[in-house]
């Protein structure tokens, strides 16, 4: 299937990862000839998908039928209540934690891709890594990554179980970078400065470094080395940041946001 002409479905469209990926995907030259289907539980139109091109619907079935690609974005505590048969559909889902079997064992479809974005996606600015059933098509493998692409940077990976550390490290946008975020403002109003001036410099910091980082070919752990060998103020406190558990505490983290993802 090619992606123009297509008509793809997305269940829980008006949520806030549903709207940022139907708003990538109606904003996509890639898609301009697809046809789109939204499903909610209200049937209302928000202001994303008030377009002569979708059509708005409760009843996920009959978006189903009428689909030829299916994109799952619920939350997963929802997803037992999601009805639908979906034989000889593709379907792409961004749910956390719920695995390709299930996937197939509710839907009744056998291509499926189980996928992880972000809200970010309605600024193309998401990551979004993805896996795929065995019975997938050359057609849906061409179509997936244009979705994705859609959305911001997308790979491909082959261990379904990495994708709970990606739940983990790039679906909660801005998350962890906002908790570092406010552990660097909350420092600067420690140390007198106004909240407000605070709040400003930081959120440009971030603004820069995260530009700097997606422009330059340099690995994260080269920015680092190069600050540290430079040997100036930001190489004293990288070298204490080292030295310190931070390391640790990060992962820390990190792994207890992959073992929930497991859980749900």
């Amino acid at each position: 299937m090619a992606p123009t002409g297509n008509a793809i479905g997305i269940i829980g469209g008006s949520g806030m990862l549903g709207s940022a990926i139907t708003s990538a995907l109606l904003g996509s030259e890639a898609f301009a000839q697809s046809r789109f289907w939204i499903s909610n539980r209200s049937g209302n139109a928000p202001a994303v998908e008030q377009s002569s091109i979708v059509h708005v619907t409760k009843d996920n079935q009959a978006l189903v039928d009428a689909c030829d690609v299916i994109i799952l974005c619920v939350p997963p505590a929802r997803f037992p209540d999601i009805d639908i048969c979906a034989s000889n559909k593709l379907i792409i889902s961004v749910m956390a934690g719920v695995t390709i079997d299930e996937l197939k064992s509710k839907t009744a479809a056998v291509r499926v891709v189980r996928a992880m974005s972000s809200p970010a996606a309605s600024l193309s600015l998401a990551y979004s890594p993805w896996t795929a059933s065995a019975e997938i098509t050359p057609d849906d493998r061409d179509i997936v990554p244009k979705i994705f692409g859609a959305c911001g940077i997308t790979d491909e990976v082959f261990d379904e179980q990495q994708l709970d550390h990606f739940t983990a490290m790039t679906g909660p946008v801005p998350g962890f970078v906002a908790y570092f975020a406010k552990c660097m403002v909350d420092h600067a109003t420690s140390q007198g400065i106004a909240a407000d001036v605070a709040d400003r410099a930081i959120r440009q910091l971030f603004l820069a470094g995260g530009t700097m980082l997606a422009a330059d070919r340099g690995s994260p752990a080269d920015h680092v080395r190069q600050m540290i060998d430079y040997a100036g103020t930001t190489a004293a406190g990288l070298t204490a940041m080292e030295r310190s558990t931070l390391s640790k505490t990060i992962s820390d983290g990190l792994l207890a946001a992959a073992d929930k993802a497991r859980m749900i």
